[in-house]
């Protein structure tokens, strides 16, 4: 493995230090804002209901850890409560007294309906930040629509932009962008909300709508509300961008459209025929051969003996490339293991998540700490927070309202 692994033994200060946070959130959308949170230093107390956030139940595990959750809630403190019932209510209301920031991604209204919502922390802590993340916003004619990251794509004319562009069939996204973007957005409005408060002293209710987030996260939302570019004239758009093969096999990237960039490849490629050959000497001309001209790059690559080539080529006219690699790559990329960009949080086999994106010159972010099972600290929270007896605890473990349920190895 060619990554030097991180680990979360720091002892430098980070950004967020002091900050806790009750984190009702589930599966992405929340976990991903929190996981953010608590990389920056918050101390984020992830309270899970008792079927556990759906995201354990994910495929691969490693010493039994789901990977899928790991990456969004490593370095997290689980608790395990049932809200449905009055003890769990009235012990998820008392932490909700003792924390600077909630954060929950449920529908409108479900929150209030267990004596969690907005209105009713604020009696007590009106301080707090309050963060609700939902599809399409805490009120307005869709508000109680339910929303996954899928759904807001199409809602939104993500996979309408994305398949007119690539002139090819709709179909869904990869990745979850929705839900990350919200995550991340969430945390902005947080930390900026965080400010105000050290500022004014007064909390704030965060109202954070998937919808919104990914209006404002598609680059292209007011070109296309102006009628968009029109064919051929993408020069910044990434769907025109050729994927061509080279004569080992590798595959790369060149950004931009070469419809728009002809003149540069030209220069690149030094093929007299080419670049005078009727079909694309005009713009015009190429944008109604579009096809052939990717093609014709596509001819001329394949000669290339490898990206290294490739990349020296194509730089030598101020263009940029990028190869084709697997995400399981990266763990030997040079850049990431100059950046050290994963965190081993295995206890025994390797368990790789990425490290915080920030570098602070004399502050640490990065994940604080390993993945824990369901309920693991239940008792160590209440006590340390509520400060709950052990008999008190007993009875709460035998009567149902904490649950803990340790890995299955």
């Amino acid at each position: 493995m060619g990554v030097d692994s991180v680990h979360y033994d720091g002892a430098m200060a980070r950004p967020l230090d002091g900050i806790r946070v009750l984190d009702f959130t589930r599966v992405v959308s929340g976990p991903s804002g929190t996981k953010a949170l608590a990389d920056l230093g918050a101390e984020v107390i992830k309270l899970e209901p008792p079927t556990g956030d759906t995201t354990r139940r994910a495929q691969p595990r490693v010493e039994g850890v789901p990977v899928y959750f790991a990456q969004q809630n490593a370095g997290k403190r689980c608790i395990s409560i049932d809200l449905a019932t009055d003890d769990g209510q009235a012990l998820a209301r008392r932490l909700a007294d003792n924390v600077d920031v909630i954060v929950e991604n449920f529908r409108p209204g479900v929150m209030a309906r267990n004596g969690l919502g907005y209105d009713d922390i604020t009696t007590t802590n009106p301080g707090v930040i309050y963060c609700s993340i939902t599809g399409y916003g805490q009120d307005g004619p869709e508000s109680g629509r339910r929303a996954y990251a899928p759904a807001v794509h199409a809602e939104v004319g993500l996979l309408e932009m994305t398949a007119r562009r690539r002139r090819e069939a709709v179909a869904n996204e990869i990745a979850s962008w929705a839900d990350l973007q919200s995550g991340l957005q969430a945390a902005l409005g947080i930390v900026a909300a965080l400010h105000h408060r050290n500022a004014t002293g007064r909390g704030q209710h965060i109202d954070v709508a998937m919808a919104d987030v990914m209006l404002q996260m598609t680059e292209w939302t007011a070109v296309e509300l102006a009628g968009g570019e029109g064919d051929g004239q993408a020069v910044f758009g990434p769907a025109n961008a050729p994927v061509v093969t080279l004569a080992d096999g590798s595959m790369a990237s060149v950004p931009g459209d070469p419809v728009v960039q002809w003149p540069l490849w030209m220069q690149a490629v030094d093929d007299a025929e080419l670049a005078v050959d009727p079909r694309f000497i005009e713009r015009e001309d190429r944008v109604a051969n579009r096809a052939q001209v990717t093609e014709a790059l596509r001819g001329w690559a394949k000669n290339i003996p490898d990206f290294e080539t490739f990349e020296q080529i194509i730089g030598s006219v101020g263009m940029a490339a990028g190869q084709v690699k697997k995400l399981a790559d990266m763990v030997d990329a040079s850049w990431a293991v100059h950046r050290e960009s994963f965190t081993d949080i295995g206890e025994t086999d390797p368990l790789l998540v990425p490290t915080s994106p920030f570098r602070f010159n004399e502050l640490e972010a990065g994940v604080a700490g390993p993945t824990q099972f369901q309920g693991m600290e239940n008792r160590e929270v209440l006590r340390e927070f509520l400060d709950v007896t052990d008999a008190e605890l007993d009875r709460l473990e035998a009567d149902g309202v904490l649950i803990n349920r340790p890995f299955k190895r």
